[in-house]
């Protein structure tokens, strides 16, 4: 029998479908189990598979993208204490510079339909640095507008630059760790941006000591910082996993009992299909080894979700209750307590800010883990994601 052709490096482009060689067929499905529950995603043998990173690398990376998405929140709210000042300096009324806080609100919102497929096309990495760049240039932007229309042009491109922290985010998160380490690994990804949104008015307060402009200085340099760690600490988590999956052993995570190693296919320095840490520092081709959707693929599945109404009612009401509450607080604090210097108002988002930890922490991620292998048991080892909503419910 013939040798199966072994593909020629990074720059081969493979569709999933085709890759899987029909000599080999597909990885045979095992019973690998963690605490009795089956462990998904099904691990590769594979030490360039992210799955099987230490735990300090792969910690190291959700903190990157935790950074992100603080700041996520952190751009819409730090400007709220220096309001008074952007009315004067912009010759704008209230009601204009609360635009001011919706406009990156909507650069958020429209930002995931552009990223979402690109990174499942060119990978995580390069998402990232780029979404990071416009929003460092923008920021900039910000801090030297004279004219409202400038200055809400560079906002806008603030949030859209930022935008990739939420799926993009949660695509690292699931590239990264087995799916009974998600509660608590998204619980602090929710904390980032919980957090963004209410230290943002406490340092925008203090920064206004200095100057209005200040605030988007200071906004600057924390995205300088955040590219620069992307760049040298912040590998490509995609991973052709049932390419590799069908040509190699299934791998074991920390503490899984598995009764069946399964049959090895290939030794991983074999397989000559470059992958995560192999790929080019600035990768701009398709990730190598998978089948890529079109670029306009998110926004189609977007609009398909409205084919289910309850989903949709449900999300819109839940986003738009929290959302729209936090913000109204938020926008309307500097002509609430005009008595107040821009540092005390920044102070008085303390409370919630203590509130929304004490949440986090206590009433989410290892407890929602706890609760979801305490359901999977009674349902013979089975996880469902309704599993998850038992908590949320509270």
């Amino acid at each position: 029998m013939a040798e199966r052709e072994k593909p020629k490096g990074a720059s081969a482009q493979f569709d999933e479908k085709a890759a899987i060689d029909p000599e080999i067929g597909q990885a045979e499905d095992i019973g690998i189990s963690k605490d009795g529950l089956k462990v998904h995603p099904q691990p590769t043998a594979d030490p360039l598979d992210p799955l099987n990173w230490s735990s300090f690398k792969k910690n190291s990376i959700l903190a990157i993208v935790m950074y992100l998405y603080f700041m996520f929140t952190y751009i819409t709210t730090t400007t709220v204490p220096s309001f008074p000042e952007l009315q004067e300096s912009l010759g704008i009324s209230y009601s204009q510079v609360n635009w001011t806080v919706a406009v990156p609100a909507l650069g958020l919102a429209v930002g995931p339909l552009f990223w979402s497929s690109l990174a499942d096309i060119y990978g995580r990495r390069i998402i990232f640095l780029t979404g990071t760049l416009i929003a460092f240039v923008a920021t900039i932007g910000a801090g030297a507008a004279k004219e409202y229309g400038g200055y809400m042009a560079a906002r806008f491109f603030q949030g859209f630059g930022v935008s990739p922290g939420a799926t993009v985010g949660m695509a690292v998160v699931a590239d990264l760790f087995f799916e009974y380490e998600r509660g608590q690994k998204l619980g602090l990804w929710v904390l980032a941006i919980d957090t963004g949104l209410l230290v943002g008015p406490i340092i925008g307060g203090f920064m206004d000591l200095v100057s209005p402009e200040w605030i988007q200085w200071l906004t600057a340099i924390l995205f300088a910082v955040l590219f620069i760690l992307e760049l040298a600490f912040m590998p490509e988590t995609l991973y052709p996993r049932k390419y590799m999956l069908a040509r190699m052993a299934i791998g074991l995570p920390a503490g899984a009992d598995i009764e069946k190693a399964g049959k090895l296919q290939d030794d991983p320095a074999k397989v000559e299909l470059k992958r995560t840490t192999q790929l080019f520092l600035l990768n701009f081709r398709p990730v190598p080894g998978m089948r890529h959707p079109k670029p306009w693929d998110s926004v189609v599945r977007f609009a398909l979700t409205f084919k289910y109404p309850v989903v949709v009612i449900g999300v819109m009401t839940y986003c738009f209750a929290w959302y729209w509450w936090m913000l109204s607080i938020i926008t309307m604090i500097p002509a609430a307590y005009v008595q107040y210097s821009p540092q005390i108002q920044g102070l008085l988002f303390i409370g919630l800010l203590l509130g929304t930890l004490f949440s986090e922490i206590v009433m989410s991620g290892r407890l929602s883990d706890y609760i979801v292998s305490r359901l999977a048991k009674q349902n013979n080892g089975v996880r469902l994601p309704e599993m998850r909503w038992v908590f949320g419910a509270f």
